[in-house]
């Protein structure tokens, strides 16, 4: 099985990690509308090509994960937050988002982080297992706090020191 390749975004991403963030949409784990026509740009104001690590495979996009400060505080700058995270139907099971990940954690070191965060979906529990394998451990839950589909779901905050 291939190995992936983990680089920083550059703005010539823009097209294909729009269009690999639109056909991994899912309520698996997102709380957004579905995307439709127009639509919006992948990069804007909040999110650049330097907040986004990206997997290829045999030199095509298959993979994205996106980093951000969670808050505009000084006292919150050593902390990164896990913003998104998608991979392509067809890599999945190959270990684009273990490399992810694992990238992740090495950028934000080297940009001076000593927390990463993130929140998923509770029902997400293909997601939520991998988190605990690369060893973010479960630091909060909000019971029921969305409504997706018709059920109500919780969110659950995750961390881990690097």
């Amino acid at each position: 099985m291939p190995v992936p390749h983990i680089r920083l975004a550059t703005p010539d991403d823009e097209d294909a990690l729009g269009r690999l963030d639109r056909e991994t949409w899912s309520t698996l784990h997102s709380v957004q509308e579905r995307p439709t026509q127009p639509h919006e740009p992948f990069f804007n104001e909040r999110y650049g090509p330097h907040d986004h690590l990206v997997a290829e495979l045999d030199g095509r996009v298959v993979g994205y994960i996106r980093l951000a400060l969670p808050s505009a505080l000084a006292c919150h700058a050593h902390v990164r937050q896990i913003q998104g995270l998608a991979v392509a139907d067809e890599a999945r099971g190959s270990g684009v988002a273990r490399a992810l990940l694992r990238a992740a954690q090495d950028e934000c070191r080297r940009r001076g982080a000593r927390r990463l965060t993130l929140r998923v979906l509770g029902h997400n529990t293909p997601a939520r297992k991998l988190y605990e394998a690369e060893g973010f451990a479960v630091e909060g839950v909000l019971p029921e706090e969305f409504l997706i589909d018709g059920a109500y779901v919780d969110d659950v905050l995750m961390g881990r020191r690097l």
